[in-house]
């Protein structure tokens, strides 16, 4: 018999499950490449729900695909966006559910400062085509702010700049809100600073600024690119409270600067945009005290001057008297004649009329009026009684209306409803009285907290010679007798423990060691 081919040649080899190809794949890639860095174009990015970030890198030949989980997506300092050339750092692995393989990212970057210029240059062109950059938005400053919110890092120089240049020109209240200002943690930070201080409830125990102040040294662009991020130049479009910008020196450009109410070159400039210089105000207003006393002071002049002129035309006051004299002389004159004459004329119309007065006339008159008086008597007397009856009538049809049980069961119904609002306002009173107690007690002990004394029970101590504050050791070389103040009294120098405690010092004065 010859010997022919199986067709089943080749069953002897090993079966593998479709998982466990997958599987064996995955190690073979997982353990070659191990962490790789890419260099490539970010094309589609997605962003799902569930927080993770799907990617394609790709170049003009090839394309991989990328994931980048929820956690590391989070703390990334630069957001991929498409379009953008970037840098990415991770591990090379497989999604066997797809049968594909693709790069877990742990870390991307943009490539070079050209590429950041450009994913800047995005950001403009898509924010200016919002609306965010327009001039008519922009909100003036105001002239003269009294409370004015610093957003900045408190231990830098920039802080201190501008502190200094607001005491020289014009001292106000500051709010510093620290933030960093490099870094990740720069734009989400400065972000709820400016939503924090418009957030704040105007004549609140913290007041609300009236100007902010968002400042940073200089630096690379690296540096300072936290100020171009989406989110903080938003909040800062949506600023209710006019904002300065003044992020690093005079040639550098951030996002912030563009949607801010006003930018300034650097930190200190900023401090000479918020407020004016007081002395200059002064000279000001003086020399407008002084130009408007001179004003009034001609005006007066002129007046007086025209007064005058007007007083040489007017007649002398004896001329105008003597017409009015000669004629009270006149009248005077005829007034005498003019009375004899009408009591004489009323004499004898007296007379006249009373030739004829007679007695019968009158008795005449008399028995006429009697009778009309006796015809309205009779009249009378029946209308008083019908008058009586109708009124009697009305009052009984009102007395069987009226009800007592009735009366009293409103004066019942009336008596709780009083008592309820009674009670609510006591109620009211109570809640008003324990939230003003609350409110005064908060700010007691924000006063206790702002007093020196608390400093004192930190181990501190005032030093004083008699009345005068002791703050450098020449005058107290110099002094005959110390006292020093501690947090549980005072004490003087080789003498006795004195009996006052916790004396009130001026504000501002006072030495601490």
């Amino acid at each position: 018999m010859d010997l022919i081919d199986s067709p089943e040649e080749g069953l002897n080899s090993p079966e593998f499950t479709v998982t466990e190809l997958s599987g064996a794949i995955k190690r073979v890639i997982e353990g070659e490449f191990g962490h790789v860095r890419i260099k490539g174009e970010v094309g589609r990015v997605s962003r799902p729900r569930s927080g993770h970030i799907y990617l394609d890198l790709k170049d003009d030949r090839a394309v991989i695909s990328g994931v980048i989980w929820k956690g590391v997506a989070a703390r990334l300092q630069t957001q991929p966006e498409e379009g953008m050339e970037v840098v990415a750092t991770g591990r090379v692995t497989t999604f066997g559910g797809q049968s594909k393989y693709q790069i877990v990212i742990d870390d991307i970057k943009p490539a070079g400062l050209g590429a950041l210029m450009a994913l800047l240059e995005k950001r403009k062109k898509m924010l200016e085509a919002e609306g965010l950059f327009d001039p008519a938005r922009k909100r003036p400053l105001p002239y003269l702010p009294d409370v004015i919110g610093v957003v900045t890092s408190p231990s830098g120089a920039v802080i201190r700049d501008i502190l200094h240049r607001l005491r020289d020109r014009f001292p106000r209240k500051v709010l510093i809100w620290p933030v960093a200002v490099q870094g990740e943690k720069c734009a989400p930070e400065v972000t709820r600073a400016i939503e924090g201080f418009n957030a704040m409830t105007p004549g609140g125990a913290l007041p609300r600024p009236d100007l902010l102040i968002v400042a940073r040294g200089g630096g690379s662009v690296e540096d300072l690119w936290g100020f171009n991020e989406e989110s903080m130049a938003r909040a800062a479009a949506a600023s209710e409270i006019p904002l300065i910008s003044a992020v690093g020196h005079e040639t550098d450009t951030t996002l912030i600067d563009f949607v801010s109410d006003k930018r300034a070159p650097t930190p200190t400039a900023a401090a000479e945009l918020a407020v004016p210089v007081r002395h200059e105000l002064m000279t000001w207003l003086d020399g407008q005290d002084a130009r408007m006393r001179q004003a009034l002071s001609h005006g007066l002049t002129r007046r007086d001057q025209r007064l005058r002129d007007v007083a040489r035309a007017l007649p002398r006051a004896e001329t105008l008297l003597d017409g009015p004299r000669q004629r009270l002389d006149l009248m005077s004159a005829r007034l005498g004649p003019a009375l004899i004459g009408g009591v004489q004329r009323r004499k004898v119309r007296l007379a006249d009329m009373s030739g004829s007065l007679r007695p019968s006339t009158l008795r005449r008159t008399v028995q006429v009026e009697a009778r009309r008086l006796r015809d309205v008597a009779a009249r009378l007397s029946p209308a008083l009684l019908r008058s009586f009856a109708v009124k009697e009538d009305r009052m009984t049809a009102l007395s069987r209306r009226f009800r007592p049980a009735a009366l009293q069961q409103d004066r019942d119904r009336k008596t709780r409803e009083f008592g309820a609002l009674c009670k609510r306002l006591s109620d009211t009173g109570k809640r008003d009285f324990a939230r003003w107690k609350g409110r005064i007690d908060t700010l007691e002990r924000l006063r206790l907290t702002l007093g020196y004394e608390a400093t004192l029970e930190r181990g501190f101590a005032v030093v004083r010679n008699g009345d005068d504050i002791v703050t450098d050791c020449k005058t107290a070389k110099s002094a005959d007798t110390l006292e020093i103040q501690f947090a549980d009294g005072r004490v003087r120098v080789g003498g006795k423990p004195v009996t006052r405690k916790h004396p009130t010092a001026p504000s501002g004065q006072g030495s601490l060691f």
